[in-house]
C-alpha cells in the first residue's frame, strides 16, 4: 500500500513538473501562475503547494531538472571522438549532433528563459550553466587533450580549444534565434553546412 501511494505521489509530482515546464517556457516566470500549472497538471492547487512551497521553488526545480539534458551533450563528445575514429569524420559528426541538439525549440526557449531571469535568479543560472553546458565543454576539452598528437597538435589550453570549437558552431545560429525568436530560421541542411564549416575551420587551426 505504501509503495502504491509513493508511486501515485511520484506521478503527481511528475505531472506538476511537466505542466510547469510548459507554463514557464510559454509565459516566463512573471507570467506563470500556480493556478495554470494546477489546471494543466489536472491536480488541485493545494496539491501543487503540497509538492512545492511556492512558485520560486517550482521554477528552480524545473530548471535544474534540465541540466542532465544539456549535460547529455557530453555523451555526443564521447561517442563521436572515440579512439580509432577518423578525426575529421568524428568532428563533423559531433558538430552536427551538438548543433542539432542545441537548436531544438524547447532548448532554445529554455535558454531564453534562463537568460531572461538571470538577474532575478543569478545563482540558478550559474548552477544550470555549470552543471549542464560547462560539463559538456569540460568533456570536450578532455577529449581534445587526449587527441593531441593523434590528429590534433599538442595544445597548452584544451579548454580554450573546446570554447573555440563550440563558438564556431553556435555563434551564428544560436545568437540569431536568441534575438529573433523561433528556431525554424534554419533548415537541417543549413545547420549541417554550419557544422561542417566549423569542423573544417577547427581542424585548420588545431590539426596536427
Amino acid at each position: 500500500m505504501a509503495a502504491e501511494e509513493d508511486g501515485r505521489t511520484a506521478r503527481k509530482r511528475r505531472q506538476i513538473l511537466d505542466a510547469a515546464h510548459a507554463v514557464f517556457l510559454r509565459n516566463g516566470y512573471v507570467g506563470a501562475s500556480m493556478d495554470e500549472v494546477a489546471a494543466i497538471a489536472s491536480v488541485s492547487k493545494q496539491t501543487v503547494y503540497k509538492h512545492f512551497s511556492d512558485k520560486e521553488q517550482l521554477f528552480t526545480t524545473i530548471i535544474l531538472d534540465t541540466t542532465d539534458q544539456i549535460a547529455g551533450l557530453a555523451k555526443l563528445v564521447t561517442a563521436s571522438l572515440e579512439d580509432g575514429h577518423d578525426l575529421d569524420e568524428g568532428l563533423r559528426k559531433l558538430a552536427r549532433a551538438f548543433l542539432g541538439a542545441l537548436m531544438q525549440p524547447d532548448v532554445l526557449r529554455l535558454r531564453r528563459l534562463i537568460i531572461a531571469e538571470a538577474d532575478r535568479f543569478p545563482d540558478l543560472g550559474r548552477t544550470w550553466y555549470q552543471q549542464g553546458f560547462e560539463r559538456s565543454l569540460q568533456t570536450l576539452a578532455t577529449a581534445f587533450g587526449r587527441l593531441a598528437g593523434h590528429g590534433l597538435r599538442p595544445m597548452d589550453d584544451p579548454q580554450l580549444a573546446a570554447d573555440h570549437f563550440v563558438g564556431l558552431l553556435l555563434w551564428i545560429p544560436v545568437n540569431k534565434v536568441m534575438f529573433s525568436g523561433g528556431g525554424d530560421h534554419y533548415t537541417e541542411a543549413d545547420l549541417d553546412r554550419i557544422a561542417d564549416a566549423a569542423a573544417e575551420a577547427f581542424l585548420r587551426a588545431y590539426g596536427g
